[in-house]
């Protein structure tokens, strides 16, 4: 009896702890920042399930898929993202940017699509400063166990060589990557601009964040896409760095708070931020814990460097003290014979003061003679 009790004391507890778990699950997280309003995890899968740029620019502003929520020139409308694409060797930049007003754009992420010298490829996509903070990358993850980011591909790949590669996951067989790296592909560039959009658009009204995020929840849970903390090809963004477009006006209003209302007066907590596998406080306790174990050497080199001196400080007084002696020695020896020089040059030097004036006084005489033959 005692045993049933027990037992259905321990299900109702579990029971009702079930409500508070799935509502922390639930809850809505947010930076705080303009980016909130575009999912960069539903982007990329996006950016995974399209075939070339066209189609991913208008998957990612239609109004079905509730995606696109950014309102960056305060104008109550939903503002048309564009796609832009640059390209330096066998990287490419696909850059989502948003017209503010006639004459300035906003940067809202870039995707940095890289191929190593293996020909394996890896795909980020990196949030702007102004609307997402520093670092906020989100990118595929190999680590998922519940199936592959696509029902039809199978050609997830893992690497585990080191921290920073931990995980890595290689794109290779979505379609989007292998239009990107065909033969026949030209780079895109969005032929729309302000004011003038493609007939499908209509913009909207923005709704509400919590309302966004209950459309987008899923996406912050699934294992098919995690947050990182780090570049992987830093030289490759650094290209993309260099073309970066900024608004003044998203700048202002971002430090006035103008975006919060979207928050409808409600504070969110914050996400939770990845784990930097290389970070200053992680190098040196890495470097701290490894040494000892991995590279005995280093722990010895000290004391060999501190013999070396040693040996040559007793060795430097017994080499060079000798030939300080012999050069003292030796120099009297040589030196001795220099004296004799000056009696050897003084008498060629009387005989060229004594000659030179007999020669200098008897051309004359001779010339003369003939000057006066001349003359005759």
């Amino acid at each position: 009896m005692k045993k049933i009790i027990l037992s259905f004391v321990f299900l109702t507890t579990c029971l009702l702890s079930l409500p508070v778990f799935s509502q922390i699950e639930n809850e809505p997280v947010a930076l705080g920042l303009p980016g909130d309003n575009l999912n960069l995890y539903a982007v990329l899968d996006i950016f995974q399930k399209s075939k070339t740029l066209e189609e991913f620019e208008r998957a990612i502003n239609s109004k079905d898929r509730n995606i696109n929520n950014l309102d960056l020139n305060n104008d109550n409308l939903i503002d048309y993202i564009r796609v832009v694409s640059y390209r330096d060797g066998d990287s490419y930049s696909i850059v989502l940017r948003v017209a503010i007003n006639r004459s300035e754009d906003q940067d809202v992420a870039v995707i940095e699509v890289n191929k190593n010298r293996y020909g394996k490829i890896v795909v980020q996509i990196i949030g702007d400063e102004e609307l997402y903070g520093e670092d906020y990358i989100v990118e595929p993850n190999s680590e998922n166990t519940f199936g592959t980011l696509n029902p039809g591909y199978a050609g997830n790949e893992r690497v585990f060589s080191d921290t920073y590669w931990n995980g890595v996951f290689y794109v290779n067989d979505w379609p989007i990557i292998i239009n990107l790296f065909s033969p026949s592909f030209v780079i895109y560039t969005s032929p729309w601009y302000w004011g003038y959009y493609p007939y499908y658009w209509r913009p909207w009204t923005p709704i509400y964040y919590y309302n966004y995020w209950g459309y987008h929840s899923y996406y912050y849970r699934n294992p098919f896409y995690r947050r990182t903390g780090y570049v992987r090809y830093p030289l490759s963004y650094s290209y993309y760095s260099s073309r970066r477009t900024s608004s003044p006006i998203v700048r202002r209003n971002r430090i006035n708070d103008t975006y919060r209302r979207t928050y409808e007066g409600r504070t969110f907590r914050r996400p939770e931020t990845p784990v930097l596998p290389r970070t200053r406080e992680a190098i040196p306790r890495t470097r701290q814990g490894n040494s000892p174990g991995t590279r005995p050497g280093q722990i010895n080199e000290p004391r060999t460097r501190q013999s070396m001196p040693r040996t040559r400080q007793e060795n430097a007084p017994g080499n060079h003290q000798p030939i300080p002696r012999n050069r003292q020695e030796n120099a009297p020896a040589n030196r001795s014979v220099q004296p004799t020089a000056p009696r050897n040059y003084q008498p060629m030097e009387r005989d060229r003061q004594e000659n030179t004036p007999a020669n200098r006084q008897s051309m004359p005489r001779r010339d003369n003679p003939n000057r006066s033959g001349d003359r005759r």
